[in-house]
């Protein structure tokens, strides 16, 4: 006698009765009345003991289908499909493997993780838009799939990199698309002005941001490359004798009458406050009356917020008062401290009223693109960091004491940026000299 299929019969309702096939095959004879007859054969057993459990299985899932099922939906053509996806389960899809993070995505999350100054977010924007020219420039030279993937920059893309951020200037006249694809100034302007040649400093504080990066990215195990690790390129960032403005030529521009130009007398009163005070530009046009308390002003450094929140509490002297009363209660303030303007006019003023009150003085820079000793008059390089330079220079000169003039500049105890505003004038050797008699 041969094989026949095991039947079953639903029977769910008087009007809902359904016949189901199994697809399971035995020998009738071991099959009677619902109970099975297990022959003596181990390997004939256990076929039947697998039917038997299949069969466990196929009727623990109809109760279970039959219980659940609203009676509505319990038709006969319902109990078919289900029954026919219970026996034949459609394969799952295979998982799409997800791809590897974009290294933009991943730079973006970085910045938008990381508890860091609204100054340093804007100094990682402008890393970020170089480092798309980059990888456009690498297409258009005949790579044209290329990207930059975080786990494959190497050394020899840091250094091509860095050839790259060193020829901007001239890249900008060949691939002029590229830099109207991701432009090197976002400043929304009719034209954008073209790249400015880069000089170490510049290419040493955009590399310090990538490194800071990296780092976040192997403490997240996003990575374990470390594409500066074998970099040799230059890595300390190097500054001439801060040079500022005495107290005398402070005084000058001070006292000199712009009555006959008032909106650069304007400026002039905001460029003087500032020497008075010493903040950054950033935290000057931030400040508004409230920003005065019991006679001094308090403000949080923008440019450290992040990573070292603290209040700086500079106490105002009896010019700066004036100035703050001079421009109290005007209607062109915009609920700031002064009619501020944007800061690279401010830059532009600050040269002009430097001009315009004689104060020309040569000083000696470093170039910041050749990295050259440069003499240059005061007119032609002041800008508003001068005035943080002449708090703080002039300041030093008095009392000799980094860590007390930090607490009114911002600058942190010991801090290697302050140490480049400690310039021992002429009048310090003397005193050191002196010594000696």
């Amino acid at each position: 006698m041969g094989k026949a299929e095991l039947l079953l019969r639903l029977s769910v309702s008087r009007n809902l009765v359904v016949r189901l096939k199994t697809g399971l095959w035995m020998d009738p004879s071991r099959f009677d009345k619902g109970i099975f007859s297990l022959p003596k054969d181990p390997t004939a057993r256990a076929e039947i003991r697998a039917i038997e459990d299949r069969l466990i299985d196929i009727e623990r899932f109809l109760i279970n289908l039959c219980e659940k099922t609203p009676s509505d939906t319990l038709t006969k053509d319902f109990v078919v499909a289900q029954y026919d996806l219970f026996l034949h389960p459609k394969p799952e899809k295979q998982k799409r493997q997800p791809r590897n993070p974009n290294f933009f995505d991943i730079f973006e999350d970085y910045i938008e993780k990381k508890n860091i100054s609204e100054w340093r977010i804007k100094h990682l924007r402008v890393l970020k838009r170089a480092l798309m020219r980059y990888e456009l420039y690498v297409r258009a030279n005949g790579r044209g799939r290329y990207k930059i993937k975080l786990d494959d920059f190497t050394v020899d893309d840091v250094n091509s990199f860095e050839k790259f951020l060193r020829s901007e200037h001239e890249i900008h006249e060949k691939y002029p698309e590229i830099y109207k694809a991701v432009p090197a100034d976002t400043h929304t302007t009719r034209k954008k002005p073209k790249p400015q040649p880069k000089g170490d400093n510049t290419i040493i504080g955009l590399f310090g941001l990538m490194r800071a990066f990296y780092r976040w990215c192997r403490d997240q195990e996003l990575t374990t490359n470390d594409p500066f690790a074998k970099y040799n390129g230059k890595t300390t960032e190097v500054y001439g004798t801060p040079y500022y403005i005495t107290l005398e030529e402070r005084d000058r521009i001070a006292d000199y009458d712009l009555s006959a130009n008032p909106s650069l007398e304007a400026q002039r009163d905001i460029f003087i406050f500032q020497c008075l005070i010493g903040c950054r530009v950033s935290d000057l046009m931030a400040m508004t009356p409230a920003s005065i308390i019991n006679g001094a002003i308090e403000y949080m450094p923008q440019k450290t917020k992040g990573e070292r929140p603290q209040v700086v509490r500079v106490p105002l002297n009896a010019r700066a008062q004036a100035l703050v009363a001079k421009y109290a209660g005007r209607d062109d303030l915009n609920g700031k401290l002064f009619p501020f303007i944007s800061s690279q006019k401010y830059n532009v003023a600050i040269k002009k009223i430097f001009t315009t009150c004689g104060v020309n003085r040569i000083v000696t820079v470093l170039n910041p693109t050749t990295g050259a000793e440069e003499k240059r008059p005061l007119n032609e390089i002041a800008s508003s960091h001068l005035a943080r330079r002449t708090f703080i220079g002039n300041l030093y000169k008095k009392v000799k004491d980094p860590n007390l003039v930090g607490s009114l500049s911002g600058h942190k105890e010991g801090s290697k940026a302050f140490a480049r505003y400690r310039d021992i004038d002429e009048d310090m050797k003397k005193e050191l000299v002196n010594l000696l008699d």
